[in-house]
């Protein structure tokens, strides 16, 4: 065989076996890609995202919507060849497989995960709207979760309400913990509770829970590092009561960077006129009670998804505004946002035409 084709023929075959190797040899990457949008103003296969009884509603033109992230499963192995062409590709976003599924985290346990968030961001939503318009709404502390094996098992259950500890009333989550934690590991700590059933029968009979019980637990050591504290093995958080229903339909979405736009949908729909004026409008965000808007995940890949829907404003987390500025898509103005006032004056100004005046994100902010 002559040499130039014993060279072309080796060079073949060595080729064939780099790119059988790139796609059998698996890497531990996930891809990001842009997700659909939704307007929070309209509907989602065939009725309104946003539906509210027992008050009065307004007309509402434009867009709301908003953004998400498609990634690839937990279980799913990507090759090498996919794994370059995703580095090449645009729009689409490489990151180690830990980023997205820390600890050998499943597809389930990710999946409830993000529907837990998915529905704390849309409560958080609805009290930062409503708190926005001055209407006001009962809240009160509860059991959001127990830790298996934990003291508190069996003792206390998720939706309990936690009126006090050692007789020292509880108005904010934060404060069971550092209750608890004045105590040293060991000793046994007081929590006086309204049952979560009690609870659940007088929200739906419309009264004031007054059933309260006693509950005392014996506290052990936290398993974290450093110096030793008193904990019983519940995660408190808090419920609400709203004076009429708001209610969001939005299946097969998760996690909890869409609370802002809720919320603005919330106070469009409650008050005279349009927010945004007519125009498509876009956004991101995490939302807590108090209207601070919070950084996101793959917002490259939202700002993306928001463009080629059709948005000229992405009203953008300060947080990940230095971020998103490194590669804002054609047409699209990237709006800088902390709270939901920063939000509704940032669309005040584009619905009047003083897109000038816009807080614009940059490298640099």
């Amino acid at each position: 065989m002559p040499r130039r084709t014993a060279t072309m023929l080796a060079s073949t075959l060595m080729l064939i076996a780099l790119l059988c190797a790139g796609v059998f040899i698996p890497v531990p990457y996930s891809e990001m890609s842009p997700g659909p949008t939704v307007n929070t103003l309209g509907e989602h296969d065939g009725e309104p995202v946003l539906q509210i009884s027992g008050h009065k509603t307004y007309p509402t033109t434009g867009h709301l919507n908003m953004t998400t992230v498609r990634v690839t499963s937990a279980d799913y192995r990507m090759n090498l060849v996919e794994a370059v062409y995703g580095w090449l590709a645009h729009d689409n976003k490489v990151v180690p497989h830990d980023t997205l599924y820390p600890n050998g985290k499943t597809e389930e346990e990710s999946t409830q995960e993000n529907a837990e968030e998915f529905s704390q961001s849309q409560e958080s939503a609805k009290v930062a709207a409503l708190k926005e318009l001055d209407i006001p709404v009962k809240s009160w502390v509860i059991v959001q979760s127990v830790l298996k094996d934990s003291p508190a098992e069996g003792r206390l259950h998720a939706g309990d309400v936690i009126k006090s500890v050692d007789g020292t009333a509880v108005k904010e989550p934060g404060d069971v913990a550092e209750l608890v934690t004045e105590h040293k590991p060991g000793e046994t700590v007081r929590f006086t509770i309204v049952p979560a059933k009690e609870q659940a029968a007088a929200e739906k009979e419309n009264r004031t829970a007054t059933k309260t019980e006693d509950v005392t637990i014996t506290t052990t050591n936290s398993d974290d590092q450093g110096e030793d504290r008193a904990v019983v093995g519940i995660a408190a958080g808090t419920d609400h009561t709203f004076p009429f229903t708001i209610d969001i339909k939005l299946a097969d979405v998760g996690g909890p960077s869409a609370g802002l736009m809720f919320a603005l949908g919330i106070v469009d729909k409650l008050t005279p006129g349009s927010l945004t004026g007519g125009t498509f409008v876009a956004g991101t965000g995490t939302i807590d009670d108090d209207g601070t808007v919070g950084p996101i995940g793959g917002i490259e890949m939202k700002t993306v998804g928001a463009r080629d829907k059709g948005a000229r404003y992405f009203l953008t987390p300060e947080d990940n505004c230095a971020s998103a500025a490194r590669d804002t898509p054609e047409g699209l103005t990237l709006v800088k946002v902390g709270t939901i006032d920063d939000a509704l004056d940032a669309l005040e100004d584009i619905r009047s035409g003083k897109t000038s005046d816009l807080p614009k994100c940059t490298t640099g902010s």
